[in-house]
């Protein structure tokens, strides 16, 4: 009978292969357009839910369950840390980069965009920018959650899960999987407009410490709640208040572009400090790790670390 940590490592193989199979769709139609809206979004939409897809099909060759994957909404706090966090962090880091100057406080065009798209011409700007963040931040995360849960159906509701079981190490966990889902996007950053305009070694070096960093987050999340919708919140209030809220909020001082987003150097520092954050309590994870995914006896045997 072939070995629980045999089964994981070719259920890995699998999913990745498949994951990769069909995102090289759309890598090609981003790629030939150059530009990450392209298809009035849709083919970006195809690529986030390829990692969902491909965990559907995995299943499905291996005669498991997708109910399986952490549908469950459990422990509710979690899900709502899930939320709060990357507002955290992301505030934090424009937070440094208003009060040094590296990116200015705030682009009067973007918000004046804002005033006319909603009507809120006779507003001060103040209110504008509040008003604009509580929809951003509460209808906004409808569209955001949409395509976020795509990846992490994929990433948290499968891999994770599945690399846990042959490493049985919280830390190596969120390294291999944050490589993975970093590696993932590296196409659509080389060879499209997924960037902030910086040469694509700074970019690229950015990201993938952002990624990885912030992996270690989801992958706690994951493992404590045992479900893949804090994964899935997680996502998408980190797309949602970085991409359509700080970052657009941002007037260019010069060299901002070397500072803001995905792939300027704020970020990553400060997801890196979450990412320590959550790597100091992974002992909590201890007594949950067997849980995750009908883990049986392979987490439990072993230490988290």
């Amino acid at each position: 009978m072939e070995q629980p940590v045999n089964q994981s490592r070719k259920a890995i193989a699998i999913f990745l292969l498949i994951t990769f199979g069909l995102s090289s769709i759309y890598y090609f139609l981003v790629i030939h357009t150059g530009k990450i809206g392209s298809g009035y979004g849709l083919y970006v939409t195809g690529l986030m839910w390829s990692p969902a897809l491909s965990a559907f099909i995995t299943c499905k060759i291996l005669k498991r369950k997708i109910a399986g994957l952490g549908w469950g909404w459990n422990q509710r706090r979690y899900l709502i840390w899930a939320y709060l966090i990357p507002l955290i962090y992301s505030l934090v880091a424009y937070l440094i980069i208003w009060i040094t100057g590296w990116g200015g406080f705030y682009n009067t065009a973007f918000i004046t965009g804002i005033a006319k798209s909603f009507g809120w011409q006779n507003l001060p700007n103040g209110a504008v920018i509040v008003l604009y963040f509580i929809f951003t931040g509460i209808i906004g995360m409808v569209g955001s959650l949409s395509t976020g849960l795509g990846e992490e159906i994929g990433w948290r509701g499968f891999l994770v899960p599945e690399v846990f079981k042959t490493t049985s190490s919280y830390t190596k966990t969120s390294v291999i999987v944050g490589f993975i889902w970093a590696l993932w996007h590296f196409p659509i950053l080389i060879f499209a407009d997924y960037n902030s305009g910086t040469p694509a070694w700074y970019g690229l070096t950015c990201f993938t410490v952002m990624v990885i960093s912030i992996s270690f987050v989801f992958t706690w999340f994951r493992l404590k709640s045992n479900s893949l919708w804090t994964g899935a919140i997680l996502h998408a209030s980190h797309n949602l208040f970085i991409q359509s809220f700080f970052t657009p909020l941002t007037k260019d001082t010069g060299h901002t572009k070397y500072f803001i987003d995905e792939f300027g150097a704020v970020l990553p520092v400060i997801c890196l400090i979450a990412a320590i954050y959550f790597w100091s309590r992974r002992r909590e994870l201890k007594q949950v790790g067997s849980d995750v995914n009908s883990m049986s006896d392979v987490g439990a045997a072993h230490s988290i670390g």
